[in-house]
């Protein structure tokens, strides 16, 4: 049976707390970016953590502690650039230069991925190209939202109609 002074049970609060500071410490030396219709830039020294990017393009040349996502733009990965995480990049084009690493998965739908041999990928490499994809995949989920909506409809006005009485022979 423990008693309250256990040593076991302030390791355990002691472990917490230094977990706590140092995920604070982590992202406060490695923030992350997310911006909308701004391309961000990552310099040769930089060290960031997230990068994402809507309606715009990312460049790296530093460091990306973590994933590193467009849509509607390009990635592109130079000079001895290194991810962590996942590139993905929909509707939008992917150039990983030589003696660039990504240690997770490279996605590219909807675009076009352009690799030299000397790039290093860790994870799965998956290309659905060609911008002939992103009709679809930005239309379907509209297409079946508004067939649900007609359904409703149909249902609703099916159910308010008046039965008729029979007609008498």
């Amino acid at each position: 049976m423990a008693h309250r002074g256990c040593p076991a049970r302030w390791f355990g609060v002691f472990a917490f707390f230094c977990l706590m500071f140092s995920n604070a410490a982590f992202a406060k030396n490695n923030p992350s970016y997310t911006q909308l219709g701004h391309d961000i830039s990552i310099g040769p020294n930089d060290q960031v953590g997230d990068v994402t990017c809507v309606a715009c393009s990312i460049r790296i040349r530093g460091q990306v502690a973590g994933d590193a996502t467009a849509v509607g733009g390009s990635i592109v990965l130079e000079d001895q650039a290194q991810v962590t995480g996942d590139v993905t990049a929909v509707a939008g084009d992917a150039r990983l230069d030589q003696e660039v690493k990504v240690a997770g998965d490279v996605t590219v739908v909807g675009g076009e991925l352009r690799r030299d041999p000397k790039a290093s990928i860790s994870g799965d490499v998956t290309s659905v190209g060609g911008r002939v994809w992103v009709v679809p995949i930005l239309l379907v989920p509209f297409v079946i939202l508004g067939l649900l909506v007609a359904l409703i409809i149909w249902i609703a006005q099916r159910m308010r109609r008046p039965s008729l009485p029979p007609v008498p022979a």
